[in-house]
């Protein structure tokens, strides 16, 4: 990615990455960091190279700029959504990002952890559209959020929040952002949650929930029939032991895409949860990370991942006459139209 930030400064914590296109790729990051001066030897273009943690806020001085931005495929900035950085800033900034599969405006959902909100904005970044949960106020009743930590979407345009690291529940809201229901409570048993971190959906309505300190994946069955969701005690249709720290799942076809964190690595399920092949990311070299928060893939196969701990966002490109079948991409069903 070409760096784009002032003198003296380079791209903070990267939480999160989602390709609308090949040459339209939203990135968020947690403020920029200040270098030292002189900078240290080993300087590579991102702050994890000089042994910076870009998670650590008291680490290093840091200004609230460029907290959304979007690049080509070849990492040149487009835009920067310089406007909307005061809802971030004094915080941890902005946590994930996402665009509704099922969104004909393609909306830009961007959850904000300790703000306990959701912003959506329009796909150009002139309007802040709707706002899920009430920013700065923590709750767990109808209208707020417990560090709310992701989005999903369900065919009919209803939003799933990851309500998340204090609350341990997921809330649904239909495509006003009215409030419908919520289920899950905090613990260890099925349909129970210990820090909400992932959620998303595949073509037939399975909702899967990483339930990143309880060291699984749950999911779960939407169904037609509303009392389902209603219920109070739902239950899930699958738990999928096996994890450490799971941050972010994406569907492709009939396999599942894990984000497991320790140490980092990617785990392809199928859909019964069988794991089929995995491999090792952990280190601070090309094509490594400390921390993979979240990935995103584009229709050509390309693969993108977003480094909460070093501080940038890797793209991956298909090898020249790979099977395409072994590629992570996303169901024909879920492409934006």
């Amino acid at each position: 990615m070409t760096p784009f930030t002032d003198d003296g400064y380079a791209f903070g914590s990267h939480p999160g990455v989602v390709a609308e296109s090949p040459d339209r790729i939203f990135v968020i990051q947690r403020g920029e960091i200040q270098l030292p001066d002189p900078l240290p030897s080993g300087w590579a273009g991102f702050v994890g190279s000089i042994g910076i943690n870009a998670l650590n806020t008291e680490e290093s001085p840091r200004t609230w700029q460029n907290c959304i931005f979007i690049v080509d495929g070849d990492g040149n900035l487009i835009d920067a959504w310089n406007q909307w950085d005061n809802l971030y800033e004094g915080s941890n900034g902005p946590h994930k990002i996402r665009i509704s599969p099922y969104d004909p405006e393609k909306r830009v959902f961007v959850v904000h952890e300790t703000g306990h909100a959701v912003h959506v904005f329009s796909n150009d970044g002139s309007e802040l559209l709707m706002t899920l949960g009430e920013p700065g106020v923590a709750g767990n009743d109808d209208g707020h959020f417990g560090r709310p930590q992701d989005v999903g979407f369900l065919r009919d345009g209803s939003i799933l929040v990851a309500d998340g690291l204090d609350n341990s529940r997921v809330v649904k809201f239909d495509a006003q952002g009215n409030y419908v229901t919520h289920f899950g409570e905090k613990g260890i048993g099925r349909g129970e949650f210990d820090g909400v971190h992932a959620i998303t959906t595949d073509s037939v309505g399975r909702v899967y929930v990483a339930d990143r300190n309880n060291h699984r994946i749950q999911v779960f069955n939407e169904t037609t029939r509303a009392a389902a969701w209603y219920h109070p005690n739902i239950a899930p249709i699958a738990v999928w032991p096996g994890f450490e720290f799971p941050n972010d799942i994406v569907i492709s076809g009939y396999d599942v895409w894990v984000a497991d964190n320790m140490p980092p690595r990617m785990v392809k399920l199928d859909s019964n949860g069988n794991e089929q092949v995995a491999w090792n990311l952990e280190g601070d070299g090309p094509g490594q990370f400390r921390e993979l928060h979240q990935f995103s893939v584009d229709t050509d196969g390309n693969w993108y991942g977003a480094d909460n701990v070093l501080g940038r966002t890797l793209k991956f490109v298909p090898k020249e006459g790979v099977n395409f079948g072994q590629l992570i991409q996303p169901d024909e069903d879920l492409l934006p139209q």
